[in-house]
């Protein structure tokens, strides 16, 4: 009983939140992760009362599989930005602007925060410095996309803003792959090549290959159903199945062979977009359907967020410097590659502001990095408080640089309430 209380109470505080920050013109997923803050073992859930809240970090874990779920659903969205019809109307220019302000802005935050690791070796280990390089790359494709479609923007900057956003995700998680393995080399004292280079690389390539055979098998199989509700559920059954085999570890000659969640998932999209020729009718009611699923992630997300990290204050700066340093790699490594491909004027000025909102994806990289322990819990904590900010102005400085370009139009608002009244008024007449 208590496990379902303490669900409904997660979710009743992250909707009616919610309420809150659209009133206040603010992300929902700000909302969700201040309702887990709230819920959690720090304010709420220290009262003590069962179900009411989560009381302990333990508690709030006991909903693991649930995150692990979310980031599989995160993941096969992003794979199905990757259609080849829209891949050859993009161009060199998202290619490169995509590839290069990614990397440029983990190299950027890795300079920055190994610099502060030798300045407070004690506060910032290096493992942490390097895995939080990585986490800076992703950009959060939900709230720019919820920008766009709320605003209609419509232009230059739009138009190459969706596919850089999604490729932006994609060589993230392959950062994150490569220093995630370099981060447990260190720390485990053994730095060679196989751990740092060929681990990590092997991870990244039979990922890939995992994810294009369930996306081939996941596409063969949805061939012989044509209701809607069994053709969604075979979509959450091969979700959930490729979640459960990335799981999969073992070792073979010497080297452990491992799968990372995310690659594996967003190489399931990418095969099924590009393969079904209904896939985005099916992707569409699959994000509708994984609503409940993504608000209960970011707010056990919240609840999971260490409040007595912040009482430090070089915990506060470190967490400062990581997003002054990542703002700085977006701004500058989209200026630079777009003035390298020689893309309009409004490009080169206001589309690395864009890219600054980070959610789901970095997230989920924090929680997956906390398999390191109390390197991997620094992470996670920086990261979701570098969330919580950019969550709160991202959205809005992207809103604000779409403007200056010229690319908004009215914004149009829409209440389900209303069309469903209309539509009864239609059948009724």
């Amino acid at each position: 009983m208590e496990i379902l209380l303490a669900l409904s109470c997660a979710l009743f505080a992250g909707l009616m939140l919610s309420r809150l920050a659209k009133l206040a013109q603010l992300p929902a997923v700000t909302a969700y992760l201040v309702a887990g803050i709230l819920i959690g073992p720090y304010l709420l859930g220290a009262i003590g009362i069962e179900g009411l809240g989560f009381t302990t970090m333990e508690n709030v874990q006991k909903f693991s599989l649930l995150s692990d779920i979310a980031l599989g659903f995160i993941a096969f969205s992003i794979g199905n930005e990757f259609r080849l019809s829209q891949l050859k109307k993009i161009g060199k220019q998202a290619t490169v602007i995509g590839i290069f302000q990614a990397v440029f802005t983990t190299l950027i935050v890795d300079a920055v925060l190994i610099g502060i690791h030798f300045l407070i070796p004690d506060t910032l280990p290096l493992p942490a410095a390097i895995i939080l390089g990585s986490v800076a790359a992703a950009t959060a494709p939900a709230a720019t996309l919820m920008v766009v479609r709320q605003y209609k923007a419509k232009g230059p900057v739009t138009s190459i803003l969706l596919p850089v956003v999604a490729l932006d995700d994609a060589v993230g998680l392959v950062l994150f792959a490569i220093s995630f393995g370099i981060a447990k080399a260190l720390m485990n004292g053994q730095v060679d090549v196989i751990s740092v280079l060929l681990e990590p690389i092997l991870e990244v390539v039979c990922s890939l290959i995992l994810g294009a055979v369930l996306g081939w098998l996941f596409s063969f199989c949805e061939r012989f159903f044509h209701s809607r509700s069994k053709r969604l559920a075979m979509s959450v059954t091969f979700v959930l199945l490729t979640v459960a085999l990335s799981k999969i570890t073992f070792t073979l000659g010497g080297v452990h062979v491992a799968f990372s969640s995310l690659l594996v998932c967003m190489m399931l999209g990418t095969i099924f977009c590009n393969i079904c020729d209904f896939s985005e009718e099916l992707m569409d009611r699959i994000d509708r359907w994984t609503a409940p699923l993504f608000i209960l992630f970011f707010v056990l997300s919240g609840a999971e967020l260490e409040l007595s990290v912040f009482t430090s204050l070089t915990v506060v700066l470190i967490g400062i410097a990581y997003i002054v340093s990542r703002s700085a790699g977006k701004y500058f490594g989209a200026r630079l590659s777009s003035t390298f491909m020689q893309c309009d004027q409004n490009i080169k000025k206001y589309l690395g502001i864009t890219l600054l909102p980070q959610a789901g994806v970095a997230l989920g990289m924090a929680i997956k990095a906390k398999e390191l322990g109390a390197v991997g819990n620094i992470v996670a904590n920086i990261t979701l408080f570098s969330v919580l900010i950019y969550e709160l102005v991202g959205p809005l400085l992207t809103k604000i640089s779409l403007a200056k370009a010229g690319e908004i139009d009215s914004e149009g608002k829409t209440s389900a309430r209303e069309l469903a009244k209309k539509e009864m008024v239609q059948k009724n007449t």
